[in-house]
C-alpha cells in the first residue's frame, strides 16, 4: 500500500469519525439547551458546525488524491 492510498484510508475514517463527534455535539447542545444552558448550547452548535467544516476539508483533500 503506498503511502497516498494509507492518507485515502485515513482520511476517510477520519471523515465518519468526525461524523460521530459532530452527532454527539449536536446531541449535547440540545441537551443542555433543555437544561436552560442557552449560552453552553451555541457553544455546542458552533463546534458542531466547525466540525462539518473540517469534514468538507477532509473530503477536498480525500478528492484531490489521484
Amino acid at each position: 500500500m503506498t503511502e497516498l492510498e494509507k492518507l485515502k484510508h485515513l482520511l476517510k475514517h477520519w471523515i465518519e469519525h468526525n461524523d460521530a463527534h459532530v452527532i454527539n455535539y449536536s446531541e449535547w447542545a440540545s441537551k443542555v439547551d433543555s437544561l436552560g444552558e442557552k449560552e453552553l448550547s451555541d457553544i455546542l452548535s458552533r463546534i458542531a458546525d466547525e466540525s462539518k467544516k473540517l469534514n468538507d476539508l477532509f473530503n477536498q483533500a480525500l478528492h484531490s488524491i489521484k
